[in-house]
């Protein structure tokens, strides 16, 4: 069974359904999110990143957010993020979303990410989490300080959203 997407105007207003590749290989603007999960360690506010699988269809082997995915159709952001947070990454959390972006990269593989992308933030509420390592390759935690560093030293290393959407938490992490 081939996963779909929901199809979006630039307004985020739901137009269709796609099969997913379908829809990268067409560049159809679709809706994603993506979720952080972060935590806070002495002053330090620490996110949890993910390397996401090498067989991915795109962006294998690169650093990103703690999770992203598409929500299918009839269901919410909300659910989707909290569904994919936990089938990635074993992770329980409570989310709130915090803006959208929208952006567009295309891939060597001949793909287009084309997204209305939903920002999701969490709390770290559990000690222990199990990833699921058909999907992900690794984890790590990293303070924004750190991160935004990594980012301006080594672009490649990370997805081509990760940026647009961490100014999106840093604005509403700062308050913590």
């Amino acid at each position: 069974m081939n996963a779909k997407v929901i199809l979006v105007d630039k307004d985020d207003k739901e137009i269709g359904v796609e099969e997913k590749i379908k829809a990268h290989q067409q560049a159809l603007l679709h809706r994603a999110f993506s979720v952080f999960i972060y935590r806070k360690q002495n002053d330090n506010v620490e996110l949890l990143l993910q390397q996401r699988h090498p067989q991915k269809y795109h962006c294998g082997g690169l650093w990103t957010n703690t999770c992203c995915s598409h929500p299918q159709p009839g269901e919410t952001v909300l659910q989707a993020s909290t569904r994919r947070l936990h089938e990635e990454m074993g992770i329980e959390a409570k989310l709130q979303e915090i803006g959208v972006f929208t952006y567009r990269a295309e891939f060597d593989n001949g793909l287009t990410e084309y997204e209305v992308d939903h920002v999701l933030i969490g709390e770290l509420a559990q000690e222990n989490f199990a990833v699921n390592h058909a999907e992900i390759a690794n984890y790590r935690w990293l303070s924004i300080k750190d991160l935004e560093s990594a980012l301006q030293q080594n672009p490649e290393l990370y997805t081509p959203w990760l940026l647009q959407a961490l100014s999106l938490v840093k604005r509403h992490l700062v308050y913590l």
